[in-house]
């Protein structure tokens, strides 16, 4: 057992990591800086500890037995665990989180995160709370009393990392579960809560279909009909997601689609007449304005999604958290995260 132990090291699991998401022993090795020879070793040796055979020795790519497989899926679950752990130690010792991770819908506008994250590297905060000191509460993290004047010569911006990333409708969710990022903000609600997360109201966003002034369908009567609509090609965004059921919206059976990684590609894509579909009304406003897109009645219903933030639950907050979770309590700022795109222009 103590052998085992030993050899279940955090350096043996991410290499388990590294070749099953690369594929292969050679690619692994590039990426952790090793050669091969080395790399093939050190499996061998975790595979003789653990008296098990990791990998499938018979093909070509790097395919792990059911044993590896279980492994791999384990280890992933602990090194997320000894993360939290640290970052908890962190939270503790200085009351700031050593990293903030955060995962953006695409749908959200992206000025307003980039206000968001301006402020916050704006703050100036003292310098390391006093050993002993009872941590403070995430409401008195956040209040300005808490933070430095401005003129303090010890005041410094938040140690905080930032980790910015996209990701679009089911990814943002997969993103927090699986403790990929802190905070996720432009999700939808799921049909079934998740116990490890809490949510707040972001708004309301009101969808509007558009297509380019040369497009065909913007010389159809109105309102269109679904299977006029169904006749031409749709331009969808893909869901980020890896391991949840992926979401997809306004695409009708045998419909032509055209599948763009991001909410601006989307719209340039319309804008050029490469094919329909449904957007934000704030983001379509301009652009609509200035001629570029078409606004067309539907004869179904009106979309409208309810959009939400969410963060994952714990002991407590750390004081990049509370910020963030202060900042979007404010209805100015969870408008501009829903509005602010209109200022894009391509």
């Amino acid at each position: 057992m103590t052998n085992r132990r030993r050899a279940l090291t955090p350096e043996a699991l991410e290499m388990m990591d590294t070749i099953a998401r690369t594929g292969s022993f050679a690619a692994a090795a590039r990426e952790l800086g090793k050669v091969p020879s080395a790399l093939t070793y050190s499996v061998r040796q975790l595979e003789e500890a653990l008296d098990v055979l990791l990998f499938d020795r018979r093909s070509r790519q790097a395919q792990l037995t059911t044993a590896g497989d279980e492994l791999l899926r384990e280890g992933r679950r602990l090194l997320v665990q000894m993360d939290a752990v640290a970052n908890r130690v962190q939270r503790v010792a200085t009351g700031w989180e050593a990293t903030l991770s955060i995962a953006v819908d695409s749908i959200i506008a992206a000025p307003a995160i980039f206000d968001l994250m301006d402020a916050f590297f704006a703050l100036k905060v003292a310098p390391r709370t006093p050993a002993g000191s009872p941590p403070a509460s995430p409401a008195a993290i956040a209040s300005p009393a808490s933070l430095a004047e401005a003129d303090d010569p010890s005041a410094h911006a938040p140690p905080t990392r930032l980790k910015l990333r996209s990701e679009v409708m089911s990814g943002t969710w997969e993103a927090l579960i699986n403790g990929q990022v802190d905070l996720a903000i432009g999700v939808m609600l799921p049909d079934t809560p998740f116990d490890v997360v809490e949510c707040a109201p972001l708004g309301v966003l009101d969808m509007v279909f558009a297509v380019a002034p040369h497009h065909p369908l913007a010389r159809e009567d109105e309102p269109l009909s679904s299977a006029a609509v169904a006749r031409h090609r749709v331009v969808a965004i893909a869901d980020t997601a890896l391991r949840m059921a992926p979401q997809t919206f306004g695409v009708a059976p045998g419909q032509d689609v055209l599948t763009v990684p991001s909410l601006v590609a989307k719209l340039e894509a319309i804008i050029r007449g490469l094919g329909c579909g449904r957007m934000p009304e704030p983001l379509v406003r301009l652009h609509a304005d200035a001629g570029r897109l078409v606004v067309k009645p539907l004869a179904e219903a009106p979309r409208r999604i309810e959009l939400h933030y969410a963060w994952r639950r714990s002991a407590g907050h750390g004081r990049a958290l509370a910020w963030w979770l202060q900042q979007l309590e404010r209805p100015a700022t969870r408008r501009a995260l829903l509005e602010q795109h209109a200022g894009l222009i391509l």
